[in-house]
């Protein structure tokens, strides 16, 4: 498991959200071929975040790339007919159509959602390359397109956040509590 999920998840969790990790989504193999990509795998999710007060579900990217450039805007606004790259999930509409529309239809069939439940996109990122002013960028073209962000200053402001709790045995927590909770 990446340990960015496991701290996206308490973040998730502290803001309501009851999260599910690393779940996968069957396409069937005529999705596959209409796709362009008949040996396709499963499709994983990061991070499945409900909602209840929303009877919301948030199908998560989560992304660290701490040691690396970071998210780009570039490869995200990119558009593909067929799925391909890091991000194909938000560059390929027909991929993004196929994958939710079954991941709706997976979970109102396990009784995890009903057809009134919305589900939409999200991307957690800890890095976004060109920082501030790109991921400043990157939140309105989400926001555009009805999709949830959690930009690094979000990010940084939960953690604030879980730093200020009592005493809870969880990483992203005592982490936080070490590195910003001011001593006395």
């Amino acid at each position: 498991m990446d340990h960015f999920e496991t701290i996206a998840c308490t973040l998730l969790e502290y803001a309501g959200y009851w999260v599910r990790r690393s779940f996968k989504v069957e396409l069937t193999k005529e999705d596959k071929k209409a796709l362009g990509k008949p040996s396709m795998p499963r499709v994983e999710i990061d991070l499945l975040a409900f909602k209840p007060s929303e009877n919301l579900i948030v199908a998560f990217e989560a992304k660290s790339y701490l040691d690396s450039p970071g998210v780009s805007f570039k490869e995200i606004k990119a558009t593909h007919k067929r799925p391909k790259g890091r991000y194909k999930i938000f560059t390929c509409k027909g991929y993004r159509e196929v994958v939710l529309k079954r991941l709706k239809a997976e979970l109102i069939k396990r009784g995890m959602a009903t057809k009134k439940t919305e589900i939409k996109l999200g991307l957690i990122a800890a890095k976004v390359h060109g920082g501030a002013e790109k991921a400043s960028e990157l939140a309105a073209y989400m926001s555009k397109n009805g999709w949830e962000f959690w930009r690094p200053s979000y990010i940084k402001t939960r953690l604030k956040k879980l730093s200020n709790l009592d005493y809870e045995n969880d990483v992203a927590v005592l982490v936080s509590k070490i590195l910003l909770r001011k001593q006395l």
